[in-house]
């Protein structure tokens, strides 16, 4: 069940991922002898967000595939390419709204095929190197694929565990492709920069930079650990530092998680007034799950007065913080500066009533906003409902949530998604 959770409701998400590039189809496809295999992934998307006032709504149905070849291991070495697609068949009536439903470019709005995967990479006992386009996974640059496609990233990574219950990483990302995450047209690869959610000018003075990064993970018995910096050259930098300490007491599993995520301008961006970048998240979460099935998450997180917020958060990929809607979330509010945001949820594994991974749960957000910068706004509720499915094979989650913010029109929102992996 932890599986259904953290792929599709992103729970305590920056508390468990670690780094990879999420090659969990590499174990199914098909063996075409000699060590290579193939494998594919095809996915269904219906979207549909609907406004009281009728005047921004949006829904579109989608189709994504993706078709992977893997080479043989030899002496450590291994190569893997994946070319993928979005398609709606010409179903959609495109509107200005379309660019909200995160799957074509927000312009174009016309299905798109990409080499998405063309990487080497190098494993043996206590170093792994990884070189090339890659769906990729840090604690705040993400392949995300919280809508139907996941992001890929032009990336350099060097992992290393020789020392026990610790590992760390050195890399560079150079360019990354994804529609949600990225500032660009995300259906093609750009630099980091570009992909950056800054003002355009800033974009411009960084030249098509990257983000060097380093991080430190620690695991021991209950306790485990991460601090991490990324530095982006002309843009700004972040440090992340998380603690959690995970235990059971009779039929009670629970996880505590404290956070810090700090932002800050650099080099030319720095220099100059069109950004300003310069806050710090802190945030706490408690998790706990019964033998029964029953499960809670909680959590809370505060953002300080400095500003760049809507410059940075969910960048890349990365969303810092315990606290966040199954739909509507930093997008529809318009600041974060000085909020404060927390999380009630609730859900169920109904396997313990004989429907196997299957999970149902509701959640309650609140965000408190300060209205001298988001727009009047002094809050936004969200209450939604999710039920995932999710084996081997296939999986289906459906969401349905409502929002009701300060000034705005209610509104209403379903997702369903469906994968079949083979």
């Amino acid at each position: 069940m932890a599986s259904i959770i953290n792929k599709f409701l992103k729970v305590s998400m920056l508390s468990v991922v670690t780094i990879s590039s999420l090659n969990a189809s590499d174990e199914l496809g098909f063996n075409l002898g000699n060590g290579w295999k193939a494998s594919s992934e095809v996915r269904a998307l219906y979207n549909n967000v609907d406004y009281t006032s009728g005047t921004n709504n949006y829904h579109g149905v989608y189709t994504s595939a993706k078709a992977s070849i893997l080479t043989p291991t030899y002496n450590g070495f291994s190569a893997k390419m994946t070319l993928g697609g979005v398609t709606d068949f010409g179903i959609n009536t495109h509107n200005l709204n379309d660019g909200s439903n995160f799957v074509f470019d927000g312009t174009e709005n016309k299905s798109f095929g990409i080499l998405q995967e063309l990487y080497i990479s190098y494993k043996n006992d206590s170093h792994s190197l990884s070189i090339g386009r890659q769906e990729f996974s840090t604690p705040l640059i993400d392949a995300d694929d919280y809508y139907i496609f996941a992001n890929s990233f032009e990336v350099v990574n060097y992992t290393n565990t020789a020392l026990e219950n610790f590992a760390f990483h050195l890399g560079y990302f150079h360019k990354m492709s994804g529609v949600w995450d990225s500032g660009a047209n995300g259906t093609e690869f750009h630099s980091m920069s570009d992909s950056s959610f800054v003002d355009a000018r800033d974009k411009k003075n960084a030249n098509d930079s990257g983000v060097f990064y380093g991080g430190m993970d620690f695991s021991k018995d209950s306790h485990s650990a991460k601090l991490w910096n990324y530095y982006a050259k002309d843009l700004y930098n972040i440090v992340l530092a998380e603690y959690a300490f995970s235990s059971k007491i009779d039929s009670l599993s629970y996880d505590v998680g404290v956070q810090i995520t700090d932002y800050k301008e650099v080099g030319s961006l720095a220099s100059h007034n069109f950004t300003d970048i310069d806050y710090t998240v802190f945030a706490f979460k408690f998790d706990a799950q019964l033998d029964n099935g029953l499960d809670f998450s909680t959590g809370i997180t505060k953002f300080t007065n400095g500003k760049g917020q809507g410059a940075t958060q969910g960048a890349w990929g990365g969303f810092a913080g315990y606290t966040g809607g199954f739909i509507f979330g930093i997008f529809e509010m318009g600041s974060l500066q000085d909020s404060v945001s927390a999380k009630a949820q609730v859900g169920f594994d109904l396997g313990k009533i004989g429907l196997n991974n299957t999970w149902i749960g509701y959640r309650y957000n609140y965000y408190n906003l300060d209205s001298k910068v988001s727009n009047g706004q002094e809050s936004m509720q969200t209450n939604g409902v999710q039920i995932a499915y999710d084996s081997s094979h296939y999986s289906l989650c459906a969401t349905f949530e409502n929002r009701a913010l300060d000034n705005e029109s209610d509104a209403n929102a379903v997702r369903l998604l469906a994968s079949y992996k083979f």
